[in-house]
């Protein structure tokens, strides 16, 4: 009896250790890519390529070491129109270069989602419901948009993004400058004021949000790992803030 004893109490403590592992994970971030038709092959390969390649860079693992629970939880989704929206990679919780490395190969291996319109208020719901699905329940949840152009399909964008920042997610940006723009869609990836003026006027919002504007496609990996260190970064001191006033309150 006694063997099996030690054998049950050895998968307890091995069940527990699996638990404590993903309650180190008080943040989550859901990569939401945008897929729609002003992409085209070549770009839509380089975004692909940038996301992948973000994951495994040294300045984000870096942060995510840096990190208390040194570990996250990401799911890569892709999105298009108002009914276009897939999840790519679920949550995966990520560590070290090992996890990262895994999530990474398996978005360079996926077929590409959609090349539709853009909605990007559809993708925030989406995002949003998402959530729902995670193990972890993070006090810090992260929507992190890329795209090339505005939103022409579905509900506003401002009413979508209003709505998660209410229930205490932040929505960040990266806008797209896409320098090579089909005439057909110089309006929709050009608008007035610029494309990084209509994410921050319409996109981002919620605790520490931010933006960041890439200058093509080609240098879209440097800007998403920039963005994925930063955001993991301010998630990080604005827990740290938190604690520290908990602690003064005490």
């Amino acid at each position: 009896m006694r063997p099996a004893i030690a054998a049950i109490a050895f998968v307890a403590l091995f069940c527990l250790g699996g638990e404590a592992r993903s309650a180190d994970v008080d943040l989550e971030v859901i990569l939401a890519a945008d897929v729609s038709r002003s992409i085209d092959d070549a770009e839509f390969d380089l975004q692909r390529k940038g996301y992948a390649a973000a994951l495994t860079d040294p300045r984000v693992l870096a942060a995510i070491h840096g990190r208390s629970g040194a570990a996250i939880g990401v799911c890569f989704i892709e999105w298009s129109g108002d009914e276009d929206q897939q999840v790519v990679v679920d949550w995966t919780e990520i560590r070290d270069e090992e996890d990262a490395g895994s999530m990474a190969a398996a978005i360079l291996a996926a077929p590409r989602s959609f090349m539709g319109r853009t909605s990007i208020s559809a993708a925030i719901d989406f995002a949003m419901a998402h959530f729902a699905s995670s193990k972890w329940q993070a006090k810090r949840r992260i929507i992190d948009v890329s795209g090339d152009g505005t939103n022409n399909s579905g509900r506003a964008v401002t009413e979508a993004r209003d709505q998660a920042i209410s229930q205490g997610v932040t929505i960040n940006g990266l806008a797209i400058i896409n320098d090579k723009p089909n005439l057909g869609y110089s309006a929709h990836t050009q608008p007035p004021g610029g494309l990084p003026l209509y994410y921050q006027q319409n996109v981002i919002g919620g605790p520490n949000a931010f933006m960041l504007s890439v200058k093509d496609f080609n240098t879209f990996a440097d800007a998403m790992a920039q963005k994925l260190a930063k955001e993991i970064d301010v998630a990080r001191a604005a827990a740290a803030k938190q604690v520290s006033f908990m602690m003064r309150r005490k």
